[in-house]
């Protein structure tokens, strides 16, 4: 079987859409090597060299142009006879010649529809329309958690017979136990506290970090955060001025992979009170690296933390407060429950991913 990508995201975005694009591409490949993988896009990037390095991966460059992604994507895949295009982030060519060739499509999240706030007017259309042409167009629709197919039926009304759920997992770098020699580097490098919790994802208002702000007011925990900077951030500064949380509150960045898995690993407590998500690769990284998790009670983040986690109202300071200074102050319940979620989380593993994935491209053979 020959299966071709949309390989902007997986060449292009350095984490999000990039790593599920990279990690669905290096999963199928390493456990399905009877096929080939066809990398479809105008340039590549030293981004998933490794995965390009694969003996049955291999890259089609599209001549650069306007809307090539649109117009000449999927016509390259027919061309190369290719007997699947899977486009990974909601997006499908509208361009096909006559030559059979069965259409996937992965929609990740509709959030620029239940929090339309967060999004000008322009990209909203934008995205919406995009994301219910490409599902008109598939043949089949991967959604990465079960809330995501309530969406897609209740906001897109595609219907649930085309929907099948394959959850995401993550980078092997957080199933890996790090040395002892390499979590004390890390800790010298970043300088990071004897304790603290951790916060990884973009700050923006939908991640919700003023409210860990808000809820280590008045105690002695230190917070790490790892993420990319928006306007969002300036509110974070002022809330850590005007509490006195300057040596309490720490941000950092250009971390790597290897480094961000030794930096889970050295967290007491994973924090992560997002409004929505579409299912929340940060929540597993953690449960994976054996570190305690918080996570809010909403959307798909309950999927992805399972029994062994512990859930707060987002928009409850309190409520989150309450829980970081229980697990803050418990050993032996975090222990607890990251033996037990250690257990659970491998319904994420690659072998269970790749089997599931294969099974829908399959079917549709």
């Amino acid at each position: 079987m020959k299966i071709a990508f949309d390989a902007k995201r997986f060449f292009h975005n350095s984490s999000g859409l990039g790593n599920y694009s990279r990690d669905l591409v290096r999963i199928l490949a390493e456990n399905f090597p009877e096929n080939e993988y066809v990398l479809i896009e105008q340039k590549k990037s030293e981004r998933g060299k490794e995965i390009l390095n694969l003996p049955n991966v291999s890259f089609h460059q599209v001549k650069k142009g306007k809307f090539a992604r649109q117009l000449k994507f999927g016509k390259a895949a027919q061309d190369l006879n290719a007997d699947i295009f899977h486009g990974l982030s909601g997006e499908l060519p509208f361009k096909w010649n006559d030559k059979s060739i069965k259409k996937i499509v992965t929609i990740h999240d509709l959030i620029f529809l239940r929090f339309p706030q967060f999004y000008s007017f322009f990209d909203r259309k934008i995205h919406f329309w995009k994301f219910k042409k490409a599902c008109e167009q598939a043949d089949l629709v991967i959604a990465i958690s079960e809330q995501t197919k309530r969406d897609i039926i209740q906001l897109l009304k595609i219907k649930e017979e085309k929907i099948v759920v394959v959850y995401q997992g993550c980078h092997q770098t957080f199933k890996e136990k790090k040395s002892q020699e390499f979590l004390e580097k890390t800790k010298v490098k970043f300088s990071l506290p004897s304790r603290f919790i951790l916060n990884v994802g973009t700050i923006e208002p939908r991640k919700n970090l003023l409210n860990i702000v808000k809820a280590i007011v008045d105690s002695e925990i230190n917070l790490v955060v790892i993420g990319k900077r928006t306007k969002y951030f300036k509110k974070i500064e002022k809330c850590i001025a005007k509490n006195k949380l300057k040596n309490q509150v720490q941000f950092l960045e250009n971390v790597s992979m290897e480094e961000l898995s030794a930096i889970y690993q050295l967290a007491d407590i994973f924090v992560y009170p997002s409004l929505f998500e579409g299912f929340g690769i940060p929540v597993i990284e953690a449960l994976f690296s054996e570190t305690a998790v918080i996570t809010s009670n909403t959307s798909s983040l309950p999927e992805a933390g399972g029994e062994n986690s512990l859930y707060i109202n987002p928009e409850n300071v309190e409520d989150l407060k309450a829980k970081i200074l229980f697990l803050w102050n418990n050993e032996s319940e975090r222990k607890r429950l990251v033996e037990r979620a250690l257990i659970e989380v491998q319904k994420f593993t690659d072998d269970k991913i790749g089997k599931k994935l294969m099974e829908v491209y399959i079917y549709l053979q």
